[in-house]
């Protein structure tokens, strides 16, 4: 049966525990899997990405595969063939679908035709891949996930979305502290002090995502009270630890202090997205029939 991953709901705890201890054992060697050796995956990219592009395409390569990066306008999709038709196509040319977009219908749409496996990459919704990253960091850090408690400050977005998702799966405590009016509907906010109480990390993200420019001045108003400094890592435990999925905004929603002190988890954070990826592809491929 083939697997999709859109919003990180489709892992047990022991597959999502899985994820993460490979991962960690891909960082010790890189080259260690030859998983997706012959096999070619298409990264479709329909919004710019840094982290994301670097991981994937690095990650199908070492793997054995042959990435094939699809950059926005490239596909008949842009001119209004539908996720549909894409992905029957798709399916009969390649081994798996990776795509970063907007709409999560799409994404959805994609996998419901497709006999491949099909990776949310990013989506307005979702962003399952990154917390992947975020709980290998955490278990580096901390040697293990469960019982372990995180505190997401700022934005209500596809971000805090995925975090909330896959500390339910893993067991650890999930706190969010947002302003009501960029709250999640689904998720119940605390106050600010109350969230980090007792947090191992504390969780931030941009403050005006991709298509929210135009509400960029009301949001940075919104969320000041909501920086990520040494003053409120202070409120959390004495070993907390920040996160951040970054691009960062240095002097907003973080303090260049707390981004760049001597270590800093964020750039392991950044540099986990790729082996954790790797896991997940071998998971994936593990249930696919070759072809």
């Amino acid at each position: 049966m083939t697997r999709h991953f859109l919003t990180g709901e489709e892992l047990t705890t022991d597959e999502l525990n899985g994820i993460v201890e490979r991962a960690i054992e891909l960082k010790r060697d890189r080259l260690a899997s030859r998983a997706l050796d012959g096999l070619s995956v298409a990264l479709v990219f329909d919004r710019p990405s840094t982290r994301t592009r670097v991981s994937f395409e690095t990650g199908v390569f070492e793997l054995g595969g042959r990435p094939l990066v699809l950059r926005e306008g490239e596909l008949q999709l842009a001119r209004g063939e539908s996720p549909r038709d894409t992905a029957l196509v798709l399916s009969r040319m390649v081994h798996a679908i990776a795509i970063r977009t907007g709409p999560h219908a799409i994404v959805e749409e994609l996998a419901e035709h497709s006999d491949i496996p099909v990776i949310n990459m990013l989506t307005y919704e979702h962003h399952p891949c990154q917390a992947l990253a975020d709980l290998t960091t955490l278990r580096e850090r901390f040697g293990q996930l469960d019982g372990l408690k995180l505190a997401y400050v700022g934005d209500g977005n596809n971000v805090a979305r995925s975090l909330m998702i896959a500390c339910r799966i893993a067991g650890i405590e999930f706190a969010i502290a947002t302003p009501p009016q960029l709250a999640l509907p689904e998720l119940e906010s605390q106050p600010l002090d109350e969230a980090v109480a007792g947090a191992h990390a504390i969780y931030t993200d941009v403050w005006v995502s991709m298509g929210d420019e135009d509400d960029a001045e009301r949001r940075r108003e919104l969320l000041a009270p909501y920086k990520v400094d040494k003053a409120l890592l202070a409120k959390a435990r004495d070993d907390a630890i920040a996160l951040h999925c970054l691009p960062a905004h240095p002097g907003e929603e973080i303090s260049e202090d707390v981004l760049y002190e001597e270590g800093s988890a964020i750039w392991d954070q950044a540099e986990n997205r790729l082996h954790a990826q790797k896991a997940l592809l071998e998971l994936l491929f593990s249930t696919v029939p070759s072809r």
